[in-house]
């Protein structure tokens, strides 16, 4: 059984697609226990990850990556997030952010910033979240004020990942106060981590993602140069909406990593187990369940393989984006839910990959934008 086949996948994916799927059964499957037990950082995994070109290699070629596409990204998610979504996380995240300087910033923040995360010499982190403001991003707090060649920022990010861990992260903040342009309030901010005013620490343990680190960063009169603003100032707000499209359609690659592990642990698990003298799976309900799973994963994989053309077409990108994070991630908890019954008590140890899995699914629904968050953007960006 192989859920992550190539038919649906662009024939000029398939190469980068078989060096994640390669490279998530040499490093990741095997460590994924551990690394959940410890909550560790998985930096041996990471540096093996940069060293087979699978990390942070969607930057362009002329800055130093392998510009690596859409679709492309979209592959070695699903791969490495059926591996393991924790470790995955890690190796998605060292240059989360770096899109919106290589897009938007100059070409000497490129040189500077961009080109050393490409090279894998550093790693980045993005930072918009807030302790008090999740979704909504034309409601965050934090400041950069224009003091002279500098900006000055104050406030606190949440949800930061490699808040701790970032050589530098690309921070979203307040520079207006126009009450009829909300949207046009906010910046972008490239902020080295060792700035002075700039303090992050991790946030306590989570029940999944373990592997992968976020932060909670608290800025106190942080100064940076003005060069650091990217773009133009009152940008901020546009920049996210495009980098969040192309961000959703690799979550939803995220849920499907998920599902694909919790189908292939459920159909092991019934097919190994006997009960009332037959194989589980013999059981016409237990049949209906794997195959009720089934059609939630196909339906999803099909719907994301097809955002992801639109999205990189620019054909109504925020809606396809928001309907493939949103459908995508949702049949990942249908199918860890329906694995987890068919395990039944042994679903609840964590020594099981199915229990793993089930904790896991419950957070990307709410990363990228809540799943009630996608539902407005379906509505209100839909075709018409």
């Amino acid at each position: 059984m192989e859920l992550l086949e190539d038919s649906i996948v662009p024939e000029e994916v398939r190469a980068v697609k078989a060096e994640a799927r390669e490279f998530a059964q040499e490093h990741i499957a095997p460590a994924a226990a551990e690394y959940y037990a410890s909550g560790e950082y998985p930096w041996e995994i990471l540096e093996a990850g940069m060293e087979a070109g699978l990390v942070a290699q969607d930057v362009p070629e002329e800055y130093g990556g392998r510009g690596l596409s859409l679709a492309e990204v979209l592959a070695i998610a699903e791969e490495f997030y059926r591996a393991d979504a924790g470790i995955a996380l890690t190796l998605q995240l060292a240059s989360f952010g770096a899109e919106i300087v290589y897009e938007h910033g100059s070409e000497e923040q490129i040189e500077e910033y961009v080109r050393p995360v490409a090279e894998n010499d550093q790693i980045t982190g993005l930072a918009v979240s807030e302790p008090e403001t999740g979704s909504d991003l034309a409601g965050m707090a934090t400041t950069a004020e224009k003091d002279g060649d500098e900006y000055v920022l104050n406030g606190e990010k949440y949800w930061i990942g490699n808040g701790v861990e970032a050589d530098w992260v690309t921070v979203y903040a307040k520079t207006g106060d126009d009450e009829n342009n909300r949207y046009g309030n906010y910046s972008m901010f490239i902020v080295p981590t060792d700035t002075e005013g700039y303090d992050a620490e991790h946030i306590p343990e989570k029940m999944g993602f373990r592997a992968s680190k976020q932060a909670h960063i608290v800025f106190d009169d942080c100064r940076v140069p003005a060069e650091n603003l990217v773009g133009a100032e009152g940008a901020g707000f546009y920049m996210l909406a495009e980098f969040f499209n192309h961000g959703r359609v690799i979550v939803a690659g995220h849920g499907l990593g998920l599902a694909a592990a919790a189908i292939e642990e459920a159909s092991a698990f019934v097919h190994d187990r006997e009960a009332f003298g037959r194989s589980v799976d013999e059981f016409q309900a237990v049949q209906h369940d794997l195959a009720e799973m089934r059609m939630e994963f196909e339906a999803s994989r099909a719907l994301t393989w097809r955002a992801a053309e639109k999205v990189a077409d620019q054909d109504y990108p925020g809606y396809w984006a928001a309907l493939a994070k949103a459908d995508a991630t949702e049949s990942a908890v249908f199918c860890a839910e329906r694995g987890m019954q068919l395990h039944g008590g042994r679903s609840v140890l964590t020594e099981n990959r199915i229990a793993r899995v089930y904790r896991d699914v419950r957070i990307p629904v709410i990363y990228e934008g809540a799943n009630a968050v996608q539902r407005n953007l379906i509505y209100n960006q839909a075709p018409r």
